[in-house]
């Protein structure tokens, strides 16, 4: 069943008491009399109607506020029954980008922040279990010719800081059953995942360096293509999909117990390693194409179905701007406006000339945010097409900017998006497997395949 929200059932209860109140009135005069005025006996029989009219408006407003009163405690049962859920079941996402963010700008996240979309204040309140925290390794850095290991290796080593600094808080995890004993302790899990090959820097040791330090899948590409794997992003397609060690890194993912995370590669990319692995993979955080068609770092409905097929998963991405193909045409429509005042006025885009034409612009075109509801739409969509087996969540908060949707804003929003899900007709144990089952059962056949690979 779908639950109206207050204000639309408020608004349901005008309509008909409108409704009722004109079908009441023209039923006790004439057609003539509906567009002329009434006078002497006229008027007295229509006033003895109105009369009783009244008493049946009373009857039926008193109805209506029942009703609505009946929607309202709706609504409050599901969103505690969403509150409940949040706090019995592990929440993993795919995909939390607080490590770099906290290189850029340092943040004590075990207490409150000012900034960022995650803090362990606001995950306690969303019931967030574990977050992946995503070791995002800028494209620049391997294109440029830079040291993409060592970056890597510092950003590890500030979650390892996190977790030292707040063993009562965080804890790391590098397997499923690590994460179910912190959950237990009360401890939010701070497992891995490296957004971003590039520090594998063609050299298989530097996969198992990276595995013993808790790395637990590599998005094989980010936004240029790589000595891995070509980009969605990038027009330049070197490799033709996979690179030959690329191919090589899949099968010793594979091997060593690594999930392979397909967002970002190029669809080419994509249709070769599902070839070639063997066993499920991922896409930490990816949307649904269908809602923007002309975006490819989004999965398409074969690649979807491929994905399910492989038994894989594909966690939904929270931004504005990869579920909704409005917040992407505003974004266009504000990023071609500024460079054309950039070039017209030969200024800096760190000028202060142009933080001044920004603020005018955003005043009177603000940028167009996407909903709950439309991020619900992908959920739905998946599920519709290859079944709730093959659905998770991978937000990418404090990776996307301002640009979350209204009701997801930080990790305190969970609950809203179990709360849509429930009114949109998820069972308890639909939800369960979006929350963290569905992660667990690939991870844990990625870590099988690995453990039977090794004993052979």
């Amino acid at each position: 069943m779908r639950y109206f929200t207050v204000s639309g059932a408020w608004e349901r209860v005008n309509i008909l008491v409108v409704r009722q109140l004109l079908s009441w009135h023209l039923e006790h005069i004439s057609p003539s009399q509906r567009y002329f005025n009434f006078s002497g006996v006229q008027s007295q029989h229509f006033l003895k109607h109105v009369l009783t009219m009244n008493l049946k408006l009373k009857i039926f407003s008193v109805c209506c506020l029942l009703s609505f009163s009946m929607i309202i405690h709706a609504e409050i049962d599901v969103q505690k029954q969403a509150e409940t859920i949040s706090k019995k079941y592990i929440i993993a996402d795919l995909h939390v980008d607080v490590p770099y963010r906290l290189k850029e700008q340092y943040e004590d996240v075990s207490q409150a922040t000012e900034s960022g979309d995650f803090d362990y204040p606001r995950a306690i309140k969303g019931g967030l279990d574990a977050p992946f925290m995503s070791i995002y390794i800028p494209a620049s850095i391997e294109a440029e010719g830079g040291d993409s290991t060592a970056v890597a290796n510092e950003l590890i080593d500030g979650v390892e800081k996190m977790v030292a600094q707040s063993p009562d808080k965080f804890a790391l995890a590098k397997s499923p059953a690590d994460i179910k004993a912190n959950f237990k302790e009360g401890l939010i899990s701070l497992p891995m995942g490296m957004e971003n090959g590039s520090p594998i820097a063609g050299n298989l040791d530097n996969l198992k360096h990276f595995y013993d330090r808790g790395i637990r899948y590599i998005t094989l590409s980010h936004s240029l293509s790589n000595h891995i794997s070509d980009s969605s992003y990038d027009e330049k397609r070197p490799a033709q999909g996979l690179t030959d060690f690329g191919k090589e890194l899949v099968t010793a993912m594979n091997n060593i117990g690594m999930m392979v995370d397909v967002s970002h590669i190029s669809d080419l990319a994509f249709e070769q390693v599902i070839e070639i692995s063997e066993v499920p993979v991922i896409a930490s955080h990816s949307s649904a194409r269908h809602f923007t068609p002309g975006l490819e770092r989004n999965m398409g409905d074969d690649m979807i179905k491929s994905l399910a097929d492989k038994g894989g998963v594909i966690f939904i991405n929270f931004g504005s701007t990869f579920v909704s193909q409005k917040s992407i045409d505003s974004y266009d429509a504000y990023k071609k406006a500024v460079a054309q005042f950039l070039t017209e006025n030969g200024v800096k885009a760190d000028s202060e000339e142009a933080k001044a034409f920004t603020e005018a612009y955003l005043e009177k075109a603000p940028f167009e945010f996407a909903t709950l509801d439309i991020v619900l739409d992908h959920f739905d969509y998946v599920v519709k097409m290859v079944g709730i087996d093959h659905v998770g969540i991978g937000s990418d908060y404090d990776g996307v900017g301002d640009s979350l949707p209204t009701g997801l804003k930080d990790v305190s929003a969970y609950p809203n998006l179990i709360t849509g899900l429930l009114q949109r007709g998820y069972s308890e144990q639909d939800i369960e497997k979006i929350l963290s089952g569905n992660l667990f059962r690939v991870w844990q056949q990625v870590e099988d395949y690995a453990q039977n690979h090794t004993s052979q």
